[in-house]
């Protein structure tokens, strides 16, 4: 949250699916509206946050990232943590971050997650699952066009997709209107540490690797490294 306005600052949380981002930020005392496409979505996080009074939310509706039913210059901050890459196509990620824009406020703050371009590739390395021919199609697919497409059917290869270069990411953010756009890395190299599930937890893990993840998180040389990015911008002032 080091890029996010404190509490109890106005949040929109765009396509927050069931709400786990949304109501850990209204524990936090932020004034937390959600958006999800999906009507179970909204019904699960609207559970959630009953469950947990101090989680509760402003407002949680059903509605489309690329249409947003708020008037201008309603928030502070605005997350989009899912649509952009599942929106494939880029007029419908443009739409969807000018929509962002417009109900952000005079210097609000975007944080608006991706995909990398290698993640599929990256993956298929470290489990050892480069061989299969499926994986090898998606692969090359990814790394030509950043257009992920699953036709396998198995869960654990994703879903219809678009995964971002670093640069690229920044580029469609400022192409939107957003002003100081950065780029960093979510997990780093820090996914590829040996047994991490089991180690995580452990004395000094934890707080080591964070804090690797901290210093490498904006070097270019390993963005493409971090399964998942995070582009911050800024609303015009």
């Amino acid at each position: 949250m080091r890029h996010a306005p404190p509490p109890p600052a106005t949040v929109v949380d765009i396509g927050g699916g069931p709400g786990v981002y949304a109501c850990w930020l209204a524990r936090l005392g932020y004034r937390v509206s959600l958006l999800d496409l999906m009507e179970k979505h909204v019904l699960e996080a609207q559970t959630m946050a009953r469950a947990h009074p101090p989680a509760r939310l402003m407002s949680a509706v059903v509605g489309d990232a690329r249409s947003l039913p708020y008037a201008d210059e309603a928030f502070d901050l605005a997350l989009l943590l899912g649509p952009l890459y599942h929106l494939p196509e880029a007029a419908d990620r443009a739409l969807a971050l000018s929509e962002a824009r417009r109900v952000l406020r005079p210097g609000g703050v975007l944080l608006a997650a991706g995909i990398g371009r290698h993640a599929s590739l990256l993956d298929a390395l470290f489990k050892g699952g480069y061989a299969s021919e499926e994986i090898q199609g998606i692969v090359n697919q990814d790394i030509a066009t950043g257009c992920h497409e699953n036709r396998t059917g198995r869960l654990d290869y994703f879903t219809t997709a678009y995964f971002h270069r670093p640069e690229e990411l920044a580029a469609e953010l400022a192409a939107t209107g957003f002003r100081g756009v950065r780029v960093v890395a979510v997990e780093g190299p820090c996914w590829l540490a040996k047994d991490l599930d089991s180690v995580w937890h452990e004395p000094g893990h934890q707080s080591y690797l964070m804090d690797v993840a901290r210093q490498v998180e904006a070097d270019p040389v390993l963005l493409g490294v971090s399964l998942h990015l995070l582009g911050v911008g800024y609303a015009p002032a």
